[in-house]
């Protein structure tokens, strides 16, 4: 314990360095747009106009953006991650001006995240038996993981990763009331905060169930731990974050129906704890536990069958135009060769060198890493976005691997090394990719078009589903589009008024209420090809109708309108 100490220290010192020297090389690579607080993803300026609406005034639990859509949407986002900028903001502004306060929040919070994440990362390697300073190292190299701790990225999904992390450290090792605590508090806040994660803590939940069925040292503790802390957080949650949409009919955030569901899932682990001293012939535990965790499941689904499809709700018309080109959102064998390998390839080689580990010690705790891994799996063959897990967990075994083949000589270990970083997989996708598979389009230069459309009288703007988020933050206007799968109603205004004729366009604009128009080159391309007669036919011939007026400001071309009543 004396020497564990003092390492665990010097490994904390390691992440702490690394986080803040890459941190800060980011920072300045992007300085440019990061200056002008141009974030790097749509939902990271989306949550800087969240905190800033909150800050200026907005109730604490009302999430809706009312200049979003037609009359304003419910965001399916929580106020948990909005605490940490929104409290620097606060303390920073009288003393460096509002646009000083969010500048420095938008680079400290991921970094301070990225600090967190990598230490757990180290810990998680340390209970597995592998060297943490590489496995820091790894996990600092772990694309696509880190690109969620790049500064800008306030989004929620590095506080995912961290709480992820925190959730699987918890389960190894030898049980503990305590460490069921932490299982329970960073399976709620993960909840609370959105459903992105919901599979891998499900098998959080299942790893920590076999384990109390295993009968280890420490376990009924656990277990007891992780279910008086998922149920009480969970039933705080909902008092203390409830939010203007809790009542929303869908299981994509947390409001009523994915709390229900969670709430009695928190009963099963409550009541095998409340069990385990009666509970010792291992045939029985069995089938407690199926009896208990099929009924949580049944009644959970029965009170909450959105849950059943917990973005069941979206547009099918949305879904195959807009959402279906998102990348993080492709299902592994559907994406382009280029995006499959970047996000994929280190999961993958994880996955394997953990399947590798386990079978070389023979320690079983390396099959919980694994299972996390192979859930990730699943989760990217859907979307890739559960790759974003796969990558950050892959760290511990790579570092194994570096290891043994350290001892095998100074090629071993370059091709370990070669194989555990994870920045080398997009280039390796992008070297792979064919040459006939279609260029992204080139889009908006946003920062003319943001200039120009801050510069004009409040109204209300159709622009690019992306830009529109941007839009929203640097601008006073209404904004009809933005790529959040709940504004049904402006996304599908916007592709209406685009594949109408121009006639019936100008009355779609006029009933909408509508004062400007973004067009760019590139832009709209998911509608393919723009249907003959159609408004965005005559844009892309360059023969606008009469109501659209160009007007100054664009420029790389980017073309702004006003529309004639």
């Amino acid at each position: 314990m004396d020497s564990a100490r003092p390492q665990a220290w010097r490994d904390a010192a390691l992440a702490v360095a690394i986080a803040l020297l890459l941190s800060a090389v980011w920072a300045m690579r992007d300085w440019a747009a990061l200056s002008a607080l141009h974030l790097p993803d749509t939902d990271d300026v989306v949550r800087l106009q969240q905190v800033r609406d909150w800050l200026g005034g907005q109730a604490f639990g009302d999430l809706a953006q009312h200049r979003l859509g037609i009359g304003g949407i419910e965001m399916h986002w929580s106020r948990l991650p909005d605490l940490a900028p929104a409290a620097i903001i606060a303390l920073l502004a009288p003393l460096t001006g509002a646009h000083g306060a969010e500048l420095t929040a938008v680079i400290l919070c991921p970094a301070l995240l990225f600090i967190a994440g990598l230490i757990l990362t180290g810990s998680i390697a340390r209970a597995l038996g592998v060297s943490a300073p590489v496995a820091i190292i790894v996990g600092a190299l772990a694309y696509p993981a880190n690109a969620l701790f790049l500064p800008g990225r306030i989004d929620h999904h590095a506080l995912q990763m961290v709480l992820l992390l925190l959730l699987v450290r918890a389960l190894l090792g030898r049980g503990s009331w305590l460490k069921g605590v932490a299982a329970g508090l960073a399976s709620a806040a993960s909840l609370i905060i959105g459903m992105e994660t919901a599979p891998l803590l499900a098998a959080g939940g299942a790893v920590l169930t076999i384990r109390w069925i295993a009968a280890g040292e420490g376990e009924p503790a656990r277990m007891a731990g992780y279910g008086v802390a998922l149920s009480a957080a969970l039933a705080a949650a909902a008092l203390l974050l409830r939010t203007s949409g809790w009542d929303y009919p869908a299981c994509d955030g947390f409001a009523a129906p994915a709390w229900r569901a969670a709430q009695i899932g928190a009963l099963a682990p409550l009541a095998l704890a409340a069990l385990s001293p009666v509970l010792t012939v291992l045939r029985v535990r069995l089938a407690v536990t199926g009896l208990f965790c099929t009924g949580a499941v049944v009644a959970a689904l029965a009170l909450s069958p959105a849950c059943l499809r917990p973005y069941g709700g979206v547009d099918p018309v949305l879904a195959r135009i807009w959402l279906a080109n998102v990348a993080e959102a492709q299902p592994l064998f559907a994406a382009p060769l280029a995006h499959a390998v970047g996000y994929a390839g280190l999961l993958l080689t994880g996955l394997g060198a953990t399947l590798w580990m386990a079978r070389r010690s023979g320690r079983a705790e390396w099959f919980i890493a694994g299972g996390f891994l192979l859930m990730s799996l699943l989760v990217a063959l859907v979307q890739l976005r559960g790759a974003y897990a796969g990558a950050i967990l892959a760290a511990p075994a790579l570092a194994g691997l570096i290891a043994v083949a350290r001892e095998r000589g100074a090629l071993a270990l370059a091709g370990a090394w070669i194989a555990s970083a994870g920045l080398l997989y997009p280039i390796a996708g992008a070297a792979l990719s064919r040459g006939d598979e279609p260029e992204a389009a080139v889009g908006c230069d946003a920062g003319a078009i943001l200039s120009a459309l801050a510069r004009l009288p409040r109204g209300t703007v159709a622009a690019p589903i992306d830009l529109g988020a941007y839009a929203l933050a640097a601008t006073p206007h209404r904004i009809l589009a933005a790529p959040y799968h709940r504004n049904t109603a402006g996304n599908r205004a916007l592709y209406r008024l685009l594949l109408s004729g121009p006639e019936t366009a100008h009355r779609q604009a006029v009933q909408l209420r509508l004062d400007y128009l973004v067009d760019c080159d590139g832009a709209y391309g998911e509608l393919g090809t723009p249907p003959r007669g159609s408004l965005l036919a005559a844009l892309r011939e360059g023969r606008p109708p009469l109501w659209l007026r160009p007007m100054p400001g664009g420029s790389g071309g980017a073309r702004l309108y006003t529309i004639a009543r």
